[in-house]
């Protein structure tokens, strides 16, 4: 049976792990005792070792592997990826780093590694999608709005994250790239609000975020945008933190000791942000990609995705979303499926028919269900 390799157990590698966990030896690695004891507990046969990752034999913790999934926080993934590829195991990463992840691909392609990055839901699952329907039709716009939600509305924040407050906070700081007419443009973060109206949900707010990522390069779509969605009312207190400072990376002095203000407002913000036992979530996307058919009909093609808390399981649906997706393309890295060596955007993925279908029902079984309208 393969062994596999989880560097990370917050919500979405503890998710990961015991899905894995059911076909495959696992070792869940975390620097954190609490959360691996808690995985420990809900399944005895994962494996679990607490360890800082910054260390010396990482060649070595490496080495039984037969695949790694890389769940570190976002400031960690790009070298924790580089270390990976130079022990020459393949790997599937969903930490999100702000690195140019192609900046690795000489280095993937010299071990003859194969590196799936981006590998969540948005991005990930969306690039997906738009891999596959990209060699079918000529899409002229690809459009993907999606947002992770607490179930329940609460003051002042109205918002839980999942992932480190830190990682949530760079999406409102990193300039937001779009694609319009052909060309790369450069919004800033939390621009263009609009209001969007969900079924069940009722009102959300969309603004812009730096979600397109690998797409800029690997996509040539006149048009491609991604936002954020949040509760009415989220963009203005995020605008006043922002532009007071609270998410500065430039160190300020306060008795003579230099801070950093994010560290200090992710600080505070994640037991205020952090979805406690018992606290329910939901992801919404809707996917939307225009273009012609091969006999230059016009066609829009919608991907919407609702999806809850599981009850059952008492798994969050970011962790859900974004981790079984993962579990789906280790899958298919396990059975040969994906030949390529180098840095391997989502996108490229979807483009094979049977590696889509086999995802989209990998999902499907986990009541992850996407739902498809054709125009």
């Amino acid at each position: 049976m393969p062994n596999i390799l989880i560097l990370g157990a917050g919500r979405v590698g503890s998710a990961i792990a015991r899905d894995l966990a059911q076909y495959f030896h696992v070792l869940a690695v975390d620097r954190e005792g609490s959360q691996l004891d808690t995985l420990r507990k809900i399944n005895s046969a994962i494996k679990i070792l607490k360890t800082d990752l910054v260390r010396e034999d990482f060649k070595q913790l490496l080495k039984p592997a037969d695949l790694v999934i890389s769940a570190v926080p976002g400031y960690l993934g790009f070298q924790t990826l580089k270390k990976i590829i130079e022990a020459g195991k393949n790997v599937v990463d969903i930490s999100f780093f702000p690195e140019d992840p192609f900046a690795l691909d000489d280095l993937a392609r010299k071990y003859g590694t194969k590196a799936v990055v981006d590998c969540g839901v948005a991005p990930g699952m969306g690039n997906i999608i738009l891999g596959r329907y990209n060699r079918i039709i000529k899409i002229d716009s690809y459009e993907c709005l999606v947002g992770g939600l607490p179930e329940k509305r609460e003051w002042p924040w109205q918002y839980k994250a999942v992932f480190s407050p830190i990682d949530v906070i760079e999406e409102y700081v990193r300039p937001a790239r779009i694609v319009s007419g052909g060309k790369t443009i450069i919004r800033e973060a939390l621009s263009d609000p609009e209001y969007i109206e969900f079924d069940e949900i009722g009102t959300l707010e969309s603004f812009n975020t730096d979600g397109l990522r690998t797409l800029i390069r690997t996509m040539t779509i006149p048009d491609m945008i991604e936002k954020t969605l949040r509760y009415p009312g989220s963009i203005e207190y995020l605008q006043v933190l922002r532009a007071g400072g609270f998410f500065s990376s430039e160190p300020v002095e306060i008795d003579g000791i230099k801070i950093r203000p994010i560290d200090l407002t992710s600080k505070l913000l994640f037991p205020q942000w952090k979805l406690n036992v018992g606290e329910k979530d939901l992801t919404v996307m809707k996917i939307t990609i225009r273009g012609r058919d091969n006999e230059g009909i016009s066609r829009t093609i919608v991907y919407r995705l609702l999806d809850h808390y599981d009850e059952i399981n008492k798994t969050l649906s970011m962790a859900r979303t974004t981790g079984y997706t993962a579990c789906a393309v280790a899958h298919l890295m396990i059975n040969g499926q994906v030949k390529q060596t180098g840095i391997l955007p989502p996108e490229k993925i979807g483009e094979d028919a049977k590696n889509f279908s086999f995802i989209l029902d990998y999902l499907k079984e986990r009541n992850v269900a996407y739902q498809k309208s054709v125009y």
